[in-house]
Parts: C-alpha cells; sequence; structure tokens
C-alpha cells in the first residue's frame, strides 16, 4: 500500500504542472447543440475512460443533471476482472467511469466538453506516471447520437487545440460490456479526502473544472 500511495504522488506534480499550464492559456471550447430528441425525458448512461478512474469520478459528481457516477472497468475481454487484473495491463479493459445524466439539464455534448478539459487526451495509454492500456482515453458511447455527439466535440477541441497541436488519441466505440469496480473504489474522494493522493492530485482538478464550468455545478 506504501509503494502504490507514492506512486500515485508522484504524478501529482506532472498533473498540477500540466492543469496550471492549461489554466495559464485557457482556451474556449464552445458547447455543440444537444443531438438529444425534443421530448426525450429519459436518462442517458456514458462510458469514458481518462486515466485514473478515482479522478474522472470526483470531477463528475459536481455537475447538475448527473444522476449518478460509477467507476468500473471497460473496453478489454477479461470477464469479471479485479483492480490487480487491471494493474498487469493485459485484460484490455480501460479504468473508466459510467455517468448517468438527466440529458434536458446537461446535454451529452456538455458531459463529453467537461470530459476533454478533465484529461489530456493527446497522451496515449498515459496520463501523468500512470502508464498502461488500462489509463488509455476512451469514449465508450450507448447509441448513434452520442457517437455524432462525440465526434463533433472531438472536432471542437481539436480546433481550438485545447491541448496544443498533438493529436488526440481517444479512442470511440460502442460500449460491449462495463464492469463495476470494487466497493472501495466508488466515491474514492469524497470518502478518502485527506489522503494525499486525493489532497494533491485530486482536489486541484476538481477546483479547476468547478472554476471552468461554474454554470453547470449543482446549487
Amino acid at each position: 500500500m506504501t509503494n502504490f500511495l507514492i506512486h500515485r504522488l508522484m504524478i501529482a506534480l506532472w498533473i498540477c504542472v500540466t492543469f496550471m499550464g492549461v489554466a495559464a492559456n485557457p482556451v474556449s471550447v464552445a458547447f455543440a447543440e444537444s443531438v438529444v430528441p425534443k421530448g426525450a425525458n429519459s436518462m442517458e448512461v456514458i462510458t469514458l475512460g481518462g486515466g485514473c478512474f478515482w479522478c474522472v469520478e470526483a470531477v463528475f459528481e459536481n455537475f447538475a443533471g448527473v444522476e449518478k457516477v460509477e467507476s468500473g472497468y471497460a473496453g478489454g475481454t477479461t470477464e469479471n476482472p479485479t483492480y490487480e487484473d487491471i494493474g498487469r495491463g493485459n485484460t484490455g479493459h480501460a479504468e473508466v467511469i459510467q455517468v448517468t445524466f438527466d440529458p434536458k439539464i446537461l446535454p451529452v455534448e456538455k458531459v463529453l466538453t467537461i470530459f476533454f478539459h478533465t484529461h489530456d487526451p493527446t497522451t496515449k495509454n498515459r496520463q501523468g506516471n500512470d502508464v498502461g492500456t488500462q489509463y488509455r482515453s476512451v469514449v465508450l458511447y450507448a447509441s448513434e447520437a452520442q457517437k455524432i455527439a462525440t465526434e463533433k466535440v472531438m472536432r471542437e477541441v481539436t480546433e481550438a487545440q485545447l491541448w496544443g497541436s498533438a493529436p488526440l488519441t481517444t479512442e470511440v466505440g460502442p460500449l460491449t460490456k462495463f464492469y463495476s469496480a470494487e466497493a472501495y473504489h466508488q466515491n474514492y474522494f469524497a470518502l478518502n479526502g485527506s489522503q494525499p493522493y486525493c489532497s494533491f492530485v485530486i482536489a486541484p482538478k476538481v477546483q479547476k473544472i468547478r472554476k471552468e464550468f461554474k454554470e453547470l455545478i449543482k446549487g
């Protein structure tokens, strides 16, 4: 456990430097119009991977219209994977979150725009010192409308050079199977906020995103 925490702390400096750089030279990405059909009244679910799922989960729990955020594994072939399986990097799965949201309050395009502000999608199979296919940038859609929205937002992010001129490495594909992560991973930041990784890595990221999207934060 000690080695694990040390590893997590190693990425703090990289993330702080990276996100401070973006904050110092902010780029605005306009929201695309919603592709949710008028009159739609059901919740949507989209699956997103952007490095450590603790971080991405902590970000999305702040937004109005988000009903549930669940950490898990998807995109690979191993059935019923464990965290230890994922850590070995040979399952094909990525650490992901499933976001259940109300598209009338938070359209999928806004969900995706927040997502692409939350992690660096130009570093293939890597976020900071977390290296491996399990940390890749990925969008696993649940409908054709979500696929179209993802492609549109990715074009906007690229054109705005939100993360510079490097190409996006984000994988886009249909969700086939989602495996919920172990109970101790759920609501990790909310339950472990005093831990060093939470204090030095997750908290600054959450604060940055809350500032950038303050009009969308839960009241």
